[in-house]
């Protein structure tokens, strides 16, 4: 291969890495915020850019998961520009589905299946670092959650009990300030964690290139490129997964929010400061839960729990399979045709289900409507809101309206109903 067509297929590599990190930036923004927007302690679009200010900034902060990524998972010495982008490939696919279905599920974990996939395809089992996988990425994303729920609950339990003879009005009003402040440290600490992911992948991309030594760190550029994709992605809101976190699992008082946020932050920042590969979508999603738990009387949707549960499970074995797949096409086609050929499929892919989801738009207009339990999903047509913070604005809807003007609510596809939107909805 000569030097040109290597340039080539870098940037190619480099160009998917940063379509990663965007993803990966709309897809986890209700990790952050999700609580905050369910309680209208933030409007949506205030919310969304706070968070891609903070996520930004957060990049910075640290290096140690960039390392991780780039050097724990896979033995960088088997490493090519094809099997990097094939891996990148299965993880972008598998993020664009799940937000597709608005399910939170661990963009982490689609990254390392996808890489973890096209290794093996390549050059078999001794290209993993099985050690690394383990300690690294299965340990924390069994414990992470778990802790989460513990010290949201406990969080939570404490509050309920400290104000249960304060006036609602006045409890509200003090926690939507705290909210603020808790959920901004989410998104700084999801900067820390998740902005490294990608940059840990280019780093191995320019060492499987012979653009740096293999025991370079990462370039600034990197890190900067990173952080601004990651910011761009969070911008766009990820309307669909905020949904999901805000209104299906548990419907949340400020008191709940501020506790699960406070409690997420806690343990991003903890497993970024250790160089684990954590899924920051678990911890969100064990938090959530955990403010479910620890209030008294509240009802916690297990059923959508366990949709996201059976998710987080196929997470790296199918992001794994794609990757591999995407590799087996490479190899089968030959040269920088092969690699070319994946990118152009992943463009396709991507673009088909961004067709698909303008079908059921979810945006910042729709994203605190009413979850319809019996559906799963969905809009109730009996409310409407302002999606501005304070409380919630309510228009009634003449019931012979109902079913020309609400339309369907949800979309099911397999076993995973999807959170849908009122017919004639705009998505940003």
């Amino acid at each position: 291969m000569d030097d040109v067509t290597e340039t080539i297929l870098l940037a190619l590599v480099v160009v998917t890495a940063l379509a990663f990190d965007f993803t990966n930036g709309f897809h986890d923004t209700g990790n952050a915020m999700a609580t905050s927007i369910a309680t209208r302690a933030l409007k949506p679009k205030t919310a969304v850019a706070l968070s891609a200010v903070l996520n930004l900034v957060g990049a910075f902060l640290s290096l140690a998961v960039a390392a991780t990524i780039a050097k724990g998972i896979v033995d960088a010495g088997v490493i090519t520009l094809p099997v990097v982008l094939a891996g990148l490939v299965g993880g972008i696919v598998w993020n664009l589905l799940t937000w597709l279905f608005g399910i939170p599920s661990s963009s982490s974990h689609a990254l390392v299946g996808g890489m973890v996939g096209a290794v093996l395809a390549a050059v078999g089992t001794s290209g993993v670092l099985w050690t690394g996988v383990v300690s690294k990425v299965l340990v924390p994303a069994l414990l992470a959650p778990l802790v989460a729920i513990a010290v949201a609950g406990a969080g939570t339990w404490m509050v309920a009990r400290l104000t249960r003879g304060v006036p609602q009005e006045v409890s509200n009003r003090g926690f939507r300030w705290g909210q603020i402040g808790s959920a901004s440290l989410v998104s700084l600490a999801h900067g820390t964690n998740d902005a490294q992911k990608s940059m840990g992948i280019i780093l191995l991309a320019l060492i499987a290139g012979g653009a740096v030594p293999a025991d370079a760190g990462v370039p600034f550029w990197v890190i900067i490129s990173c952080a601004i994709a990651m910011a761009a992605g969070t911008y766009l809101g990820g309307w669909r997964v905020i949904r999901t976190l805000g209104k299906g699992l548990v419907e949340i008082d400020t008191r709940q929010g501020m506790a699960a946020e406070t409690s997420s932050a806690a343990v991003i920042l903890l497993s970024s400061h250790f160089g684990f590969s954590l899924s920051t979508t678990h911890v969100a999603t064990g938090s959530v839960l955990g403010s479910g738990v620890g209030m008294p009387g509240a009802k916690v949707r297990w059923g959508v729990a366990g949709r996201m549960f059976v998710a987080w499970l196929v997470t790296l074995p199918a992001a794994g399979l794609v990757g591999a797949l995407c590799h087996w096409l490479e190899s089968a086609i030959g040269g920088a045709a092969g690699t070319i050929a994946v990118f152009a499929l992943l463009v396709v892919v991507s673009a088909a289900i961004w067709v698909i989801s303008r079908r059921k738009p979810v945006d910042h207009t729709n994203v605190n409507e009413a979850w319809d339990e019996e559906k799963g999903a969905g809009v109730e047509p009996v409310a409407a809101t302002t999606g501005e913070a304070g409380p919630e604005r309510v228009a009634p809807v003449p019931a012979a309206a109902t079913a020309s003007s609400v339309g369907p609510a949800i979309e099911s596809v397999g076993s995973v109903s999807v959170a849908g939107a009122s017919k004639g909805s705009v998505q940003s």
